[in-house]
């Protein structure tokens, strides 16, 4: 452990957000970071307990976790990061983006205040890149088997990383202009900068993976060529296909989906014109954010940082219950509590148990959403009714769905590979990833349906382990 009773000696301690007034006027990081002496401290904390349920049950990338606090409290950064590299391939990003399932599962957490372990693995990655020991790991074997991957977010990214390092050629495809998928294109910069994404993509260029952007498989490229011209295929296009909310007056002008939203927001940050880019914009308006979720509260900063005139975000789910002790009421699992995020503290009003029921328009474009409050039967929210009487009127100008995601988008090149699909929406794998056609392999979203970062880089890496142990067994 880092420090015998180190849990005892030292309170936990997080790096608090930039003032609201100074953050809200550009999309740089909410996050300050802690001085090192102080971090030092908060690894101490880690209690060497019998079982780490921190690495066991929470953490879905396995991370090593007490054993990189320990060597991290000793100031051994070169050997903290070894351990942390063996299952994680991009700590610096899951350690800004990541909600910490880990902490919640924290052995500390059974009535005290977990470890700070998210903001430790972040500091180990970003010591790591200022001592330049994050350098290219080129494979000098060379199998000479052709991998293509569609998809360069996270799982795609992470795949790509492991199969190259095997000595496989490794080519990624992705629609957009840039790789990064949802890091770059669904997460806003106030919580994940791209220079971050870039500079890890610099590492894998070097190792000789190859990008192919504003390639859609499928479309631009046929699935029948990728077949012909590589020795296997993986499938990470995440699961992308929003969930629509159907009542009168869903075609108006001036709703629209959360991603959507957010691409054209990171593609203006990025420089990138888009058509239709110009509607997606909040500033000057009354913006109401339909969906309670991490995604909707990303809209919120989103719309406060361009300038809208007001934000209300509403949820028909029930209002969770407020916790203010350290520890975690479901432990190991992850709190059934109400949580908010930086963006609601920039102001937003927030309402739970509200029934979306229409959109009313002024001119074609949407003038005021009609809502009304529900009851739920069962504490769990299974089912709910609505309450006489409790109709009302929101008004707004520009109305965001973030409702979630119900399965990948089955376009030309599902189709064309024949893949077998679960009752989710989502593509349909094996133990070994593989899916209902031979040679071709799916993981992340796409096979999860939406989820962690932390998980699909998870399934990225176990798929390009049990990829490159089947196109092994094919060499001559």
């Amino acid at each position: 452990m880092g420090k015998l009773k180190g849990f005892l000696e030292y309170r936990r301690t997080t790096a608090p957000y930039r003032p609201v007034q100074e953050r809200i006027k550009d999309y740089g990081d909410v996050a300050t970071v802690l001085a090192p002496n102080v971090l030092t401290q908060q690894a101490a904390r880690c209690m060497d307990c019998g079982v780490p349920f921190c690495h066991a049950m929470g953490c879905p990338l396995e991370n090593l976790i007490p054993e990189w606090n320990d060597l991290f409290y000793h100031g051994m950064i070169e050997e903290a990061g070894a351990r942390l590299a063996l299952t994680n391939n991009f700590p610096e990003i899951t350690g800004r983006v990541c909600p910490a399932p880990c902490e919640a599962a924290c052995t500390l957490s059974i009535n005290d205040a977990p470890v700070t372990i998210r903001q430790i693995e972040q500091a180990i990655a970003e010591a790591l890149f200022s001592k330049g020991l994050v350098v290219p790991l080129p494979s000098h074997i060379k199998t000479g088997k052709r991998i293509a991957i569609v998809g360069a977010g996270p799982a795609g990214l992470a795949a790509a990383q492991e199969l190259a390092r095997r000595g496989h050629e490794v080519v990624v495809f992705e629609k957009m202009h840039q790789p990064g998928g949802l890091l770059r294109y669904g997460i806003p910069n106030f919580k994940l900068e791209k220079w971050v994404i870039d500079r890890r993509l610099e590492q894998l260029r070097a190792e000789k993976v190859r990008f192919e952007t504003d390639v859609t498989v499928g479309d631009d490229i046929s699935a029948s060529f990728l077949r012909r011209s590589f020795d296997a295929l993986l499938i990470t296009c995440g699961a992308e296909m929003p969930r629509d909310l159907t009542v009168p007056g869903r075609d108006l002008a001036g709703i629209c989906y959360a991603m959507d939203f957010l691409s054209a927001s990171n593609r203006a940050i990025q420089g990138e014109p888009h058509a239709g880019d110009g509607d997606l914009n909040a500033a000057g308006k009354s913006v109401l954010v339909i969906g309670g979720g991490d995604t909707g509260a990303d809209c919120v900063g989103t719309a406060i940082r361009q300038g809208a005139q007001r934000v209300i975000q509403i949820e028909i789910m029930p209002k969770p219950q407020e916790w203010h002790n350290p520890w975690n009421p479901d432990w190991p699992y992850w709190p059934r509590i109400l949580r908010s995020s930086s963006s609601h503290e920039e102001g937003c009003l927030r309402e739970w148990s509200v029934l979306t029921k229409g959109f009313e328009g002024n001119g074609g474009r949407v003038a005021r959403v009609h809502a009304a409050r529900v009851a739920w039967d069962e504490p769990e929210g299974r089912s709910y009714r609505e309450i006489p009487g409790s109709d009302f009127t929101i008004d707004a100008d520009f109305v965001i769905l973030a409702l979630g995601f119900t399965g990948i988008m089955q376009g030309r090149l599902i189709n064309d590979l024949g893949l077998r699909l679960t009752a989710h929406a989502t593509i349909a794998v094996d133990s070994n990833f593989q899916t209902s056609t031979p040679g071709v392999f799916a993981a992340g979203d796409a096979v999860l349906g939406p989820s962690l970062v932390v998980r699909a880089i998870h399934q990225g890496r176990e798929a390009a382990r049990h990829i490159h142990s089947t196109v092994l067994h094919t060499l001559p």
